[in-house]
C-alpha cells in the first residue's frame, strides 16, 4: 500500500499525550523499574512480542494484578497450541473487577439505561455488596468451583452481578441474549451441562414488549442438569416469580476463591452456522491480564473514565465491556433497540451519561452517516468500532460530524481470543480507513499461502505467530484438543490462522478486507468483500448487501459469476437506473473486476445472531446445497433468512 493510496490523517495525539496517558505512565515505569527505554510505539511493540515473558511480567506488575500465589515466569512454554502461562500462579477475575470498591466506594460503578425500566446507577459499594449477597445465594444453591452457571439475561446490572458472583466462586459463566430463540440457547448451554440458570420474564425492544416465559420453560425442560432457575423479573416487575430478591436476601462476605491462571472463567460460542456452536473456554488469568492491558494502555481507561459499548450478552463485546471494571472505569449498560426512537438514541445516552469512550459496530456508524445523524452535547474523546471493517467514509464522518478531536478506535479481534489484537493507541495518529497498529503483546502478521510473511502493501491471511494469554484454554468437550487445532492451526502449523484478509503498511497500520473464506477470486485476483459493501451500501437506495463469487467450469465464462444481492430502502425498486448507478460506483471507486455479472433485489440479507453476513452459506446454496445443510437455522437472526436464496437457487 503506497503512501499515495493511504487515507489522510484525521486525528493526531495531543502534544502532551506521552505525559498524560496511561501508556505514557507505563513507559515511565518501564524506564524506572526495568531500565528500558523505547524510541516510539513500534519499538515498544517489537519488544512486547519478542520478549513475551518480560512484557507480561511487566504488565501484570504495573497494572496491579492481585496474585494469591505469585508467578515466577510469565510464559513457561511457548508452543501453539499448548502455551503455558503463569504456571503455579493463582488469582480471581472478580477480585480485580471490584478493587475500586475499597478505594472509591461511593463513586458510580455502573450506569444502566434501557427501554424496559427506569435508569439506575450502582456505586462501587452497592455493586460489591450485591456481588457478595449473590455469591452467598449461589453457595446456598450448592454452586461451587467448576459448576456452570448460565444466563438468559439482557445487558442489565443483575447480569453483571451474577457474573461476578459466579466468577468469585471459581464457577464457570456463560450467557445468551434473550433475543436468542430456544434452539439457539439449548444448542449452546446443553454442551456445558449447567446447574443454575438465570432468566428474565421478557423485555422491551423499542415499543414492543416481548414475553420470554414460554421460551424459558422450554429451555429449562431441555437442560436436564439444571438444579435451579433464578427467575429475574424485568418485563413485569410487579408480577410473577422474583427469585432474584430471594437469592440476594442474605448478606455474605465479599470473598474470592483463588484459582489457577487457566481455570475457566466463562464459555463463549462461535456463530454455529454449520453445526453446533463451538464452546470456547476462556480462563481467569488470560482474560484478566489481556483486558487490563487493552483497557488501560490502548483505550486509556481508568478511574474517572466512563466506558460504554453497545452490545448484547450474546456477543463477546459484553465481556469486553465488563472488563472496564478491571481498571476502575465506570461502565454504561444499555438494553433495547439502538435505533429507537431514532439513530440518535445512543448518542444522546452517551451525552447524558458523560461517556468518554463509546463503542459501536461499524455498520451502526455507517447507518448514522447515511441517516444524517448529528451527535451533540457529548463529552466523547473516542469512538470504538468493530464487528466489520469501517470504511474510510465512516472515519471521515466521525471526524467531520462527531468531532475532529474524537479518536476513532477501530479494533479487530474475535470471540476466539475474547480480545482485540489490532487497534489504536493514544500515541499514534489515525488515518481514514486504517486500523492504527498491532496491540502490545500481539504478534500479528500477514501470511502468503506458503507460510511466508507478506511484505507491506501485500494482502495475506491474518495470523498470530506468538501466543496470547487470552487464547482459548480449550474447546468444551474436546479433551484431545483436536477440534481446537483444526480450527486455528491446520493451515500454518504452530501459527494461529484467524480467517481474515489483512494488508499491513510500512508503519504497522493495517486494513482488513473481510473474511478469507468469503474471498472473491476473479481471474486469480482476490477481492475483499468489505470493499464491495462500503461502496454499494454508501448509495442511499441500498440498506444492505451481500456478494458472492461462483467459480464455474464454463469455458465461455472463465471468471465465473459475481452476484450481488441488495436489500433496498422502503419504496425503492431495482430498476435499470439503479443497476447502472451501482455498476458506475463499483467501476469508478474500485475497478472493472468488481462489476457484478448480476444484481438482484432481496427482502433481507441473512445474518447470524451476532450480525455477521452469511456469505459462504449463500454461496453454497447457489451451488446446489440445501439451506439446512449449510447453516443451522438456530444460529440465524431470522431462521427463515435463507429461504429466499434457496428458492432463488432452484429457479436459476
Amino acid at each position: 500500500m503506497t503512501e499515495a493510496r493511504r487515507g489522510e490523517i484525521l486525528w493526531t495525539p495531543a502534544p502532551d499525550a506521552r505525559a498524560t496517558t496511561r501508556i505514557g505512565a507505563f513507559l515511565d515505569w518501564l524506564a524506572g523499574a526495568r531500565g528500558l527505554e523505547f524510541s516510539g510505539y513500534d519499538d515498544l511493540w517489537r519488544w512486547s512480542v519478542h520478549d513475551l515473558d518480560a512484557f507480561w511480567l511487566a504488565v501484570t506488575e504495573w497494572s496491579g494484578v492481585r496474585w494469591h500465589d505469585p508467578p515466577e515466569v510469565a510464559l513457561a512454554q511457548r508452543a501453539m497450541p499448548g502455551a503455558r502461562w503463569f504456571p503455579g500462579a493463582t488469582l480471581n477475575y472478580a477480585e480485580h473487577a471490584l478493587v475500586a470498591a475499597a478505594a472509591r466506594p461511593d463513586d458510580v460503578a455502573i450506569v444502566a439505561h434501557g427501554q424496559t425500566r427506569a435508569p439506575a446507577e450502582l456505586t462501587w459499594r452497592e455493586l460489591a455488596d450485591a456481588v457478595a449477597s449473590c455469591r452467598a445465594g449461589l453457595v446456598r444453591l450448592g454452586v461451587g468451583r467448576g459448576d456452570r452457571v448460565v444466563a438468559y439475561l439482557p445487558n442489565i446490572p443483575e447480569t453483571a452481578i451474577a457474573f461476578l458472583a459466579t466468577a468469585s466462586l471459581g464457577a464457570i459463566w456463560s450467557s445468551c441474549a434473550p433475543e436468542f430463540g430456544t434452539r439457539a440457547v439449548v444448542d449452546r448451554f446443553a454442551q456445558i451441562e449447567p446447574s443454575v440458570l438465570f432468566a428474565v420474564d421478557g423485555y422491551r425492544y423499542g415499543e414492543k414488549a416481548i414475553d420470554k416465559r414460554t421460551d424459558v420453560a422450554a429451555i429449562e425442560a431441555a437442560l436436564p442438569t439444571l438444579r435451579h432457575t433464578v427467575h429475574v423479573p424485568y418485563l413485569d416487575e410487579d408480577e410473577g416469580d422474583d427469585d432474584w430478591s430471594a437469592l440476594l436476601a442474605e448478606a455474605g462476605p465479599l470473598a474470592f476463591d483463588p484459582v489457577p491462571f487457566d481455570h475457566p472463567l466463562y464459555v463463549l460460542y462461535s456463530s454455529g452456522t454449520t453445526g453446533l456452536p463451538k464452546a470456547i473456554v476462556h480462563g481467569h488469568g488470560g482474560i484478566t491480564v489481556e483486558h487490563m492491558k487493552t483497557a488501560a494502555l490502548h483505550h486509556d481507561l481508568g478511574p474517572g473514565s466512563r466506558f460504554f459499548w453497545f452490545t448484547t450478552t450474546g456477543w463477546m463485546m459484553w465481556n469486553y465491556l465488563m472488563s472496564g471494571l478491571l481498571v476502575g472505569a465506570s461502565i454504561v449498560l444499555f438494553d433495547g433497540d439502538p435505533g429507537f426512537p431514532d439513530l440518535g438514541a445512543l448518542w444522546r445516552l452517551a451525552a447524558d451519561t458523560d461517556v468518554d469512550v463509546l463503542g459501536v459496530s461499524a455498520p451502526f456508524l455507517m447507518s448514522c452517516r447515511k441517516a444524517g445523524v448529528v451527535p451533540a452535547g457529548h463529552h466523547l474523546r473516542a469512538i470504538g468500532s468493530t464487528g466489520a471493517p469501517l470504511p474510510p467514509d465512516g472515519f471521515r464522518w466521525v471526524h467531520d460530524v462527531v468531532g475532529a478531536h474524537v479518536q476513532v478506535q477501530s479494533v479487530s479481534g474475535g470471540t476466539d481470543v475474547c480480545a482485540a489484537f489490532v487497534g489504536t493507541v493514544p500515541l499514534l495518529p489515525v488515518r481514514a480507513g486504517e486500523i492504527t497498529c498491532r496491540l502490545l503483546g500481539c504478534a500479528v502478521e500477514a501470511f502468503a499461502p506458503d507460510g511466508s510473511a507478506c511484505p507491506p502493501g501485500v494482502q495475506g491471511e491474518l495470523v498470530i505467530t506468538e501466543p496470547m494469554p487470552s487464547m482459548p484454554v480449550e474447546f468444551w468437550g474436546d479433551p484431545s484438543g483436536e477440534k481446537l487445532r483444526h480450527a486455528y492451526y491446520d493451515d500454518f502449523p504452530g501459527v494461529w490462522r484467524h480467517g481474515d484478509w489483512v494488508t499491513f503498511t510500512d508503519d504497522g497500520a493495517c486494513v482488513i478486507s473481510g473474511r478469507s473464506d468469503a474471498t472473491l477470486n476473479r481471474g486469480g485476483v482476490r477481492l475483499g468483500t468489505s470493499d464491495f459493501y462500503a461502496v454499494v451500501e454508501g448509495l442511499p437506495e441500498v440498506v444492505d448487501s451481500l456478494v458472492v463469487h461462483l467459480e464455474g467450469d464454463d469455458p465461455d465464462r472463465p471468471l465465473g459469476d459475481l452476484i450481488l444481492f441488495v436489500a433496498l430502502a422502503p419504496g425503492v425498486t431495482l430498476d435499470d437506473d439503479l443497476r447502472a448507478a451501482i455498476v458506475r460506483a463499483l467501476r469508478s471507486e474500485l475497478s472493472p473486476r468488481h462489476v457484478p455479472d448480476a444484481i438482484h433485489a432481496v427482502p433481507a440479507v441473512p445474518r447470524t445472531l451476532s450480525g455477521k453476513k452469511l456469505e459462504v452459506p449463500v454461496k453454497r446454496i447457489l451451488g446446489g446445497a440445501a439451506a439446512d445443510a449449510v447453516a443451522s437455522r438456530s444460529s440465524l437472526a431470522d431462521p427463515t433468512g435463507l429461504d429466499w436464496y434457496e428458492e432463488f437457487a432452484a429457479s436459476r
